[in-house]
């Protein structure tokens, strides 16, 4: 049987990933928090990017794939991938997958990016990502993925929960009414993961919707779904013109059922079970 390491498994999208894949798989992960509701279980590990040695947590669990879904310093963090790095290329059935970003295109603004398309950021988590996907890309293909995420959602996505606050309290919620993106949600991308572990895939992968929305008729959208009540919205103009903050499967397309479209998104972000406390 594989054997699994999520580095950041009690965070929004690692954990749902230890939950997709603990039924198939050994899997172990590490978590940043004293009070994380994951330290009783004895696979878990805690771990500081800033001040723990990540070979500690090699050692103990010996993972054929490891998935990071790390925060923490940007510093911190890349210097544990160079040390993840040599540690997939020194054993030999060991593989990186890393959880990689849109922000890496947040640079072009024209059109919708590819796997392959040039990476071009003017943000900082889009240049720490960059940083990362470039260690990555000196291993051999068989030895990395990079899947590149766009916005996540889900019912207790953060920006889910942080629009419902909005709604509760008619707070001001920033929207960009010129700016279009593509979606995908947290259940989905454990989907995805889950197949490329089975499969195991290499290279980069572009885990988004294969259709996009502007960002306001999207929190628009999941605000009709969600209440009656309307949030104050503040709307952004960062550019004149339209621009795309949005990642698209091209290249690496994995098979029909592991793909997503925006109504998907949607419809799994607003489940009626969910937000009965909400809408009247």
């Amino acid at each position: 049987m594989n054997r699994i390491l999520i580095l950041g498994a009690s965070g929004f999208i690692g954990n749902t990933l230890y939950k997709e894949l603990l039924p198939y798989f050994d899997v172990y992960g590490t978590y940043a928090s004293d009070n994380s509701t994951l330290k009783d279980n004895q696979v878990l590990f805690q771990f500081n990017v800033e001040k723990d040695d990540i070979f500690d947590v090699l050692e103990k669990v010996r993972p054929n794939f490891i998935i990071s879904s790390l925060r923490g310093s940007y510093k911190a963090q890349l210097k544990i991938h160079r040390q993840l790095a040599d540690y997939v290329l020194t054993n030999k059935d060991s593989k990186l997958l890393f959880l990689s970003t849109v922000n890496v295109f947040d640079g072009k603004f024209e059109f919708p990016s590819y796997e392959n398309d040039n990476t071009i950021s003017e943000s900082d988590y889009g240049k720490y990502k960059i940083s990362v996907e470039k260690i990555l890309k000196e291993l051999p293909l068989r030895k990395y993925a990079i899947l590149r995420l766009p916005m996540v959602l889900g019912v207790n996505s953060p920006r889910v929960l942080q629009l419902k606050q909005a709604i509760r309290h008619k707070a001001a919620f920033e929207v960009y009414p010129n700016l279009i993106i593509s979606l995908t949600t947290a259940n989905k991308v454990a989907q995805q993961v889950h197949y490329i572990i089975n499969k195991n895939l290499g290279g980069i992968f572009h885990l988004a919707s294969k259709d996009m929305i502007h960002h306001e008729d999207l929190f628009r959208e999941l605000t009709t779904k969600l209440s009656d009540e309307m949030p104050i919205f503040k709307r952004v103009f960062s550019r004149n013109e339209e621009s795309y903050l949005a990642i698209l499967p091209k290249k690496n397309k994995l098979p029909k059922t592991y793909r997503i479209t925006v109504a998907e998104v949607l419809e799994e972000s607003t489940l009626k079970e969910e937000i009965s406390t909400l809408k009247n």
